[in-house]
């Protein structure tokens, strides 16, 4: 065959892998994003509790790309797992329908009365296992694209497709099937700490020969023929030993000898950690806000004129859109704007700091809307009311919120991305495609956690929020999100970059 035969074949294979996710990633976050709605309207969950839920499917969907990324690295390749996400998504979402359809699959109300029924045990497991199949099929589609899209295309061309991303709430994909399981880079970094323990004893010497150097890693002249002075301790991992390689040059003993790349490899990780904790506190607030936003909204007057009004679980369209916009602007007119007025490029953490204050600020914006909607159901007696009570309050109040939350995103969401490419070790670029999803699904665990112990400690979060404080809770946060911009500016200031 040709390699225009070759190129041609790829192109219908990249095609029609493309359209299939398309469809998937559009259904999946379909699903997601109604997910609060669907609880407390079909399955008569409790406010809260709906939320608690939303938290855990979504921190799930975000964590999982790590293990899809390891799968197709180590044992499956991208292909299987590809083909695994969608069938997985498929049997999800099929019964998610079944369910909607099926009435005896969901609690019921008694006619002409206010009560209704929680679900049974066979409710719960049938939707939990539902959710759990479209969970899995959706974040390891999401890591199959961050894998091709660092694998296949540069930096900038990424950064520009985030664009489409964030506007159509789909994922794009490339090609998958020519990408072969290669060996967990996760190993290597275990191996590294194994065997500088083993070998703690040891002088840590200052002679490039007494230190293992990978075959290939001799040729290249970008990897370190010594290893730094930081972290001394694992320079201990790289001593070469009696009995630690064989006469043709390999590791008798992988868990007692590596190489001075794999040492350098984790030293990197080690020192963007600081980065990626403060990425994790910044999504952490925005967890709480994107879920208790769909109960503000639930909870307000959604009418546009008098034949439309807008679905709660659709009100996150506006940061979307929000997001995809300013990502245009800030690529197209401000950062090169600012090249030309200052001579040099915005570096990535200085963007990274901007989403931080954008974000934050946002937390006092919706702080400040949800106290005057308090305002107004304590006002109209709307407090203690069966299924909760519309407030006279347009939803349209949540926009401005909402726009600035893109803003944020649109600085802190990219470049988060962009600096873990650039920074990762070259073995592990699969996996720096993964951190933010990593970060995101961490800070919707923490945020469940942190709602729940709110709820325990205060009474700011009943079932009702028409009674609770959703206010202070806003306002808690947002003073989380002042101390991480301190921890976050202390971090950029000492950091220095790998690349």
């Amino acid at each position: 065959m040709s390699s225009m035969d070759q190129l041609q074949q790829s192109a219908v294979t990249a095609t029609s892998t493309n359209a299939t996710l398309t469809g998937m990633m559009i259904a999946g976050w379909g699903w997601v994003a109604n997910l609060i709605v669907y609880l407390v309207g079909e399955f008569n969950f409790k406010s809260i509790d709906a939320t608690q839920v939303a938290n855990v499917v979504n921190g799930s969907i975000n964590l999982i790309p790590i293990i899809g990324a390891v799968l197709a690295d180590s044992f499956l390749g991208s292909f299987r797992v590809v083909s695994i996400s969608i069938l997985s998504t498929l049997l999800g979402i099929i019964i998610l329908t079944l369910i909607a359809t099926l009435s005896y699959l969901r609690p019921h109300c008694e006619t002409g009365l206010s009560l209704c029924y929680g679900p049974s045990k066979i409710h719960l497991a049938v939707l939990y296992s539902a959710i759990t199949l479209a969970s899995i099929g959706l974040g390891m589609a999401s890591s199959m694209l961050r894998i091709v899209l660092v694998g296949d295309w540069d930096l900038e061309f990424v950064r520009r497709l985030i664009l489409w991303v964030c506007l159509f709430s789909c994922w794009e994909i490339v090609s998958t099937a020519m990408n072969k399981p290669q060996g967990s880079p996760y190993t290597s970094l275990a191996r590294v700490i194994v065997a500088a323990i083993r070998k703690r004893k040891l002088l840590v010497s200052t002679g490039g020969k007494d230190y293992h150097h990978e075959i290939n890693d001799r040729e290249n002249k970008d990897i370190a023929t010594m290893p730094k002075r930081s972290f001394r301790f694992l320079n201990h991992a790289a001593m070469k030993t009696e009995g630690d390689i064989n006469s043709d040059g390999l590791i008798a003993k992988p868990w007692r000898l590596c190489s001075v790349q794999q040492v350098e490899d984790l030293k990197t990780l080690i020192i963007i950690f600081p980065v990626f904790a403060s990425t994790v506190l910044l999504c952490t607030p925005l967890a709480v806000q994107t879920n208790m936003t769909v109960l503000q909204a639930i909870a307000m007057d959604r009418h546009l004129g008098s034949n439309f009004k807008i679905p709660a679980g659709s009100i996150a369209i506006v940061g979307l859109i929000s997001s995809a916009t300013f990502i245009a602007l800030l690529d197209r007119f401000l950062y090169p704007n600012w090249k030309n007025l200052t001579g040099r490029w915005l570096t990535p953490l200085q963007k990274l700091g901007t989403g931080h204050v954008f974000n934050t600020l946002s937390m006092a914006m919706v702080a400040v809307v949800g106290s005057e909607r308090l305002k107004k159901a304590h006002n109209n007696h709307l407090q203690g009311q069966q299924g909760g009570a519309v407030v006279p309050m347009l939803a349209l109040w949540l926009f401005p919120q909402l726009i600035v939350v893109g803003m944020g995103e649109a600085f802190h969401f990219p470049w988060n991305v962009s600096l873990y490419c650039q920074e990762f070790p070259v073995s592990m670029k699969n996996a720096a495609t993964s951190m933010i999803s990593i970060a995101v699904g961490i800070a919707f665990y923490v945020s469940a956690a942190s709602v729940g112990l709110i709820r325990n400690v205060t009474g700011w979060l009943p079932n009702d929020i028409n009674e609770g404080r959703l206010d202070n809770v806003y306002w808690t946060f947002m003073l989380l999100g002042l101390l991480n911009f301190g921890y976050f500016l202390v971090c950029a200031k000492f950091y220095r970059y790998q690349q």
